[in-house]
């Protein structure tokens, strides 16, 4: 993991703030006072957010940039949960239960964050019933995906595993089930804890019947409704 750089402190910047998904709504006024308490931040690619464990409380709001949440196993072994794209924000459950980070959290691309403390974000929660209501509709969201997470690891074999993380990146991207950019097999491996071989062969034979087709933009599912039933009779047959 690389560590962690220093970060550069930008000004505040109200426009950032329209992006961001929690904040969906709020008035002009309210905005630019939010962008006034938070601290403005940017981050290369590579660089550490924040580690698992840590005592962090900060709450990160994606204003540009990619980030992934990782866990690394005691072997040194990768999971990865999920990305967070412009929009969307992290370390919320630190700041509302001042318990230690659960994830590691690292910059896919260049990066800038608004980023406010635990007691502002508490206190953002209490001025703003709207963005109250929206982030525990994003933790019950956020609780779903993580118990059909659990399901399928439960159930579902290493192929099928395989199969539902495609359709689920296909259908997060482009029209036309185009996965942009194309994901390298070892992220897959992470996501659905396997191995990078293991995924490299699947792909190949999905690609052979037809399924997969690799592109300049990307990694293109050529039929979701197959895949869809390929994933749904392997979840009848768990």
């Amino acid at each position: 993991m690389p560590p962690t750089k220093a970060i550069h402190q930008l000004p505040p910047a109200t426009l950032g703030l329209r992006t961001v998904k929690l904040l969906e709504g709020l008035p002009a006024a309210v905005l630019e006072d939010l962008a006034r308490r938070c601290a403005w931040r940017r981050y290369e690619a590579g660089q550490t957010l924040f580690t698992r464990e840590s005592r962090g409380r900060e709450v990160y709001l994606v204003v540009s940039g990619r980030v992934r949440i990782n866990i690394y196993t005691g072997s040194g072994r990768q999971v990865t949960f999920r990305d967070l794209v412009p929009g969307d924000s992290l370390g919320e459950l630190s700041a509302i239960d001042e318990g230690e980070r659960s994830a590691d959290v690292v910059a896919l691309t260049d990066v800038l964050a608004a980023v406010f403390s635990g007691g502002e974000f508490r206190q953002v929660l209490r001025e703003q019933p709207d963005v109250a209501e929206r982030f525990m509709r994003q933790l019950a969201a956020l609780v779903r995906q993580l118990t059909a997470r659990v399901v399928d690891l439960s159930t579902l074999g290493v192929q099928n595993r395989i199969h539902a993380e495609l359709l689920r990146l296909a259908r997060e991207g482009a029209a036309g089930g185009t996965i942009t950019p194309a994901p390298r097999h070892l992220e897959i491996a992470a996501r659905v804890s396997t191995t990078r071989e293991q995924v490299t062969r699947e792909l190949s034979a999905l690609t052979r019947r037809g399924l997969l087709e690799k592109k300049s933009t990307g990694l293109h599912v050529t039929d979701l409704a197959t895949l869809e039933r390929m994933v749904e009779q392997a979840g009848l047959q768990a």
